[in-house]
This record gives C-alpha cells, structure tokens and sequence, in this order.
C-alpha cells in the first residue's frame, strides 16, 4: 500500500513538472530552451521508435550474414561441379584403358582390322586358318569370328540363302554392309541359328566378316555383338 501511494506521488509530480514547465519534452527532461527541471529525469514507459540510422545500423550485419552465406554456397556448388567432372574424366579414363586392353591389332596378320572384344569374356585367340584362307578370333564358346578378304557380293549371298532347300532362312536386317539372318530346320522348331555377314572396307581392300563356330546356334543379340566388335584401323 505504501508502495502505491509513492508511486502514485511520483506520477503527480511529474504530472505538475511537465504542466508547470511551458514546453516539457518529457523525452529529454528539459524545455525547449533547453534546460532542465530539479533533479527529476523524465521517462516514458514506451520508448520511442528506432530511427533510419538506428534500423540501418542493424541490418548492416545482416546484409553482411547473407552476403558471405551466398558466397559460401557459390564455392561449395562450384567445387562439387569440379568433383563431379574429375570423377567423370576417371570414369571414362578406365573404361578407355579397359577398351585398349580389350583391342586385338590384326596388323600383324596384314590385316588393317581391329577387334574389340567385349568386356566379360574369355581372353581372345587369333588364329590363321591356311586351308580356308581365314583369320579366326575367338573368346570363348559365344564368340567366334572368320575374317577373310574376299570383293562384296551381297546379292549372291542372298540368292543362295533363297536356293536353300534344307533350311528357310529369314532376313533380319538388310543393309548394303551388314545382313543378319535367321536359319530354321522345318521339321525341328527348336534348331534356330543366327548368322551375320559384314564387309569391311579397310586400306583400299575389301574384307569379309562372319560368325564361326560351325553349328553354334548363336542368339540375335550375340550376333548383333560380334557385326560391331571388327573395324577398320584408324590411320597413325
């Protein structure tokens, strides 16, 4: 109870203070000549609002917070970028070394071929058939090629696939450097082959490409495999 009434006592003499004094600015405890009243500071229970300056003054740290952050991510994408690039350069680093290590060079068969075997099989052997006047490339037993010089004559392949009176043959793809086909025994459904024949221009010379492995039913897929694994040799 004490308490209030020295609290109400202070309110009127403030009250009195700024009513007695022409001009009280009750924020800065004098008038507007500038002078003060007694020893009695003046306050207000809201202060007053912030000013430009003050406002400025507190988002100057702010700006600077987003500025830097900003940056810091600017450099964190940037190196993940490089991170991913290297990692790429790697990735195709090894799979050229793999390629390489996989590329049988038939020039010292006086050949201007290369072959690419495919990656999982068995290490390649290369061998001169002199009865036949062949190059044969194997790896393994689903991977078989026959390379011989020989001019292009298409049209007399298939005519012959046509004469055939054992098997029907069918036509798969028909290209003027490619021809893949089917053969069928009608009496037996399940002894289906597949076979390819490629030319190959290489060096100003002519060469053939066909699968090997006399009676291997080989899989379209697979034949389709080995028409892509030989290619002309690229010039030093």
């Amino acid at each position: 109870m004490q308490t209030d009434e020295t609290a109400g006592g202070c309110e009127s003499a403030c009250i009195q203070l700024s009513s007695g004094t022409p001009d009280w600015d009750p924020r800065r405890g004098s008038n507007k000549a500038g002078h003060t009243s007694g020893s009695i500071l003046a306050f207000s229970a809201n202060p007053p609002p912030a000013t430009s300056v003050e406002q400025g003054a507190y988002f100057r740290p702010m700006k600077r917070f987003l500025f830097f952050a900003s940056a810091a991510a600017v450099l964190l994408i940037s190196s993940c970028g490089d991170g991913k690039a290297d990692a790429a350069k790697k990735i195709a680093a090894v799979a050229d070394s793999i390629k390489a290590a996989n590329t049988i060079d038939l020039a010292e068969h006086h050949l201007p071929l290369t072959v690419q075997v495919p990656v999982g099989l068995p290490a390649a052997t290369v061998l001169w058939k002199d009865e036949v006047g062949k190059l044969s490339v194997k790896a393994g037993d689903r991977f078989d090629l026959e390379i011989y010089e020989a001019p292009p004559d298409m049209d007399r392949l298939k005519a012959d696939l046509d004469r055939d009176l054992l098997k029907k043959n069918t036509i798969l793809e028909d290209k003027p450097d490619l021809l893949i086909y089917r053969s069928e025994f009608p009496d037996d459904s399940t002894l289906v082959f597949h076979h390819f024949h490629q030319l190959i221009q290489a060096g100003g010379r002519s060469f053939i490409v066909e699968d090997g492995g006399e009676g291997t039913a080989y899989t379209l897929e697979e034949v389709k495999r080995m028409a892509k694994a030989v290619h002309a040799k690229e010039p030093a």
